[in-house]
């Protein structure tokens, strides 16, 4: 099972799953996701994790040996302000899962996190650190790690973690403004509209294609090693947000103005070390940036622009970002 199978990064490991022979059934309410990215070889269901009765019918009918929980509204900065949502989406069901998981006595419960768990910690982010999330967001992933952890002890749950960071690739959401930067300025620049970045821009962070996490993802529950770890994944090489909206600018072969709006509350430098996941899986060529985002604009060019429902569900307004309210003011020219 997988849920969020419809959405970025759950197709990718959708199709390598089907790849490695494995049958696949793919939960998704698509809020975020679109049924073209579901692989033709894999059952489909519309539905969400917060449906704790359709969750039981689909354990009892299928009978899974594995679940990829991959389903989550995955927005860091905007948390802070949906946190109702954020926690009954991230939290509960998660929790709905892990209680069919239980019961079922499945195999191994793989689980993606965030880096958003470390908060502003030392980077390179080390799965040893403690973790301090500083948004809701990280806060809700590092909930449902304890709970993983607790159930592994009270119920023999296996479970798999992974902490990605910045994804990015082809069957991303990139109509989506509230997140996934690379996504939002290929989706600006396509519409023409500048690229807007918060602060100076200076921000770094690891931008990791998607052929970086989804086979390893997929590949972890043949390695009972890998049981019940916690797994950094994801690029080392760091750049900064206005390094990154040049980059996107060249591959799409198209120049936009840069517009820097007030910088909004987020973790400056946040970037990965990767040696414990490299020990379990062993040395992988990593895609560059340029050559990544090359193969991302190719197909965002032939795929055009997607519409998926628009997020509405703000609940405090309070220090909300302007840009998130929709307002045109801008501060700064580049």
């Amino acid at each position: 099972m997988i849920t969020g199978g419809a959405g970025f990064i759950g197709s990718h490991v959708a199709r390598e799953l089907l790849f490695l022979g494995y049958e696949v059934i793919i939960l998704d309410d698509l809020s975020g996701g679109f049924r073209e990215n579901v692989p033709s070889q894999a059952v489909f269901i519309k539905g969400s994790v917060n449906d704790d009765k359709l969750l039981s019918r689909l354990f009892n009918k299928y009978r899974f040996d594995y679940v990829y929980h991959l389903a989550a509204y995955a927005a860091e900065g905007l948390s802070h302000f949906i946190k109702r949502f954020n926690y009954t989406n991230n939290v509960v069901g998660s929790v709905n899962l892990i209680n069919e998981s239980v019961k079922h006595d499945i195999k191994c419960f793989v689980f993606a996190s965030s880096v958003a768990v470390y908060g502003d910690n030392q980077a390179p982010l080390d799965e040893k650190l403690f973790p301090m999330p500083e948004d809701s967001y990280g806060i809700a992933k590092l909930a449902v790690e304890m709970e993983l952890k607790i159930s592994r002890k009270m119920f023999g749950l296996n479970y798999i973690i992974f902490r990605p960071h910045n994804v990015y690739g082809e069957n991303q959401n990139i109509s989506d403004r509230f997140r996934n930067v690379v996504g939002i300025f290929m989706n600006n620049i396509l519409n023409n509209k500048p690229l807007v970045i918060f602060g100076d821009g200076r921000q770094t962070r690891a931008f990791s294609y998607i052929s970086d996490v989804a086979p390893l993802m997929a590949l972890s529950i043949e390695n009972r090693k890998c049981y019940d770890q916690i797994f950094n994944i994801g690029a080392d090489q760091t750049h900064t947000v206005n390094e990154l909206a040049r980059a996107v600018m060249k591959v799409m072969d198209a120049k936009v103005k840069i517009v820097h709006v007030k910088d909004r509350y987020e973790v400056k430098h946040a970037y990965a070390d990767h040696r414990k996941v490299r020990k379990f899986f062993g040395l992988r060529k990593y895609v560059p940036l340029q050559e990544g985002l090359a193969q991302m604009a190719q197909w965002a060019r032939k795929t055009g622009i997607r519409k998926s429902e628009e997020f509405k569900s703000i609940e405090i307004y309070k220090s909300l970002p302007a840009v998130w309210r929709g307002s045109r003011k801008i501060s700064k020219h580049v």
